[in-house]
């Protein structure tokens, strides 16, 4: 399997995925358990989590880097937009929250993406960023999407958090169930991660931070020029 856009839309369809994606989404509850009037931006591949905020928030958009390609979501009225991920098309601290899956892992260069993470942050705003954990069985097997790029460990976000002028506020881990096509291991996802958070925590398939910005020595930024010729798509 391919793990562009259409490859990772098709991994979120079968059974391993959803069960994943409802992993996920209650570890991001934790984090986020209101996003009330809030402007959400999800970038990567994003959009499987991104539905149960819709009704909360006061904007969402779906960023996606034009290395990975694009899908229309939701069909009816599509969110999704195509980018660079150093020259994002929107204004600066235009974003309350902001959450990457499957972008830094993927990314051409994570600096840069982060600097532009940074400026269209919120001073008060927060970032989740969830990353595949470099020790993890899901970093390991070829038909897991968290297989592909770069995987880290809780250190290297750590060092990369600081260093592009991030706080980590709150850590968290996901998917302690084996990456495999099992009806029998799906149906038992939420007590595989209940027994794997007492007996092997350090061995969950990703990393969650959230973060928040500090505004002491600015990044530099792209030039407006660049952002505004970033490809972007239908952003409402």
């Amino acid at each position: 399997m391919r793990f562009d856009a259409h490859g990772l839309a098709a991994f979120y369809e079968t059974p391993v995925g959803q069960n994943a994606r409802r992993q996920l989404v209650r570890r991001l509850r934790r984090l986020w358990p209101d996003l009330g009037g809030l402007r959400l931006l999800g970038y990567g591949f994003a959009v499987p989590y991104l539905k149960p905020f819709l009704a909360e928030g006061e904007r969402a958009v779906a960023l996606m880097p034009a290395q990975q390609g694009v899908v229309v979501w939701p069909a009816e009225r599509p969110l999704t937009a195509l980018g660079e991920e150093d020259a994002f098309p929107f204004p600066d601290a235009l974003f309350d929250r902001i959450l990457l899956v499957h972008a830094l892992e993927a990314a051409e260069a994570v600096r840069p993406l982060m600097r532009q993470i940074w400026r269209v942050l919120a001073p008060a705003g927060r970032v989740v960023i969830v990353v595949p954990n470099r020790t993890s069985l899901w970093a390991q097997v070829e038909s897991s999407p968290f297989a592909y790029g770069s995987p880290f460990s809780r250190s290297q976000l750590v060092q990369l958090l600081t260093d592009c002028l991030f706080v980590p506020e709150q850590w968290d881990t996901a998917l302690l169930f084996p990456p495999l096509q099992s009806s029998k291991l799906v149906r038992s996802g939420i007590a595989w991660e209940r027994v794997g958070r007492r007996l092997w925590p350090g061995l969950g398939g990703v990393h969650l931070v959230e973060a928040s910005k500090t505004l002491y020595g600015a990044p530099s930024l792209a030039p407006a020029g660049k952002r505004q010729r970033a490809l972007a798509g239908a952003v409402r």
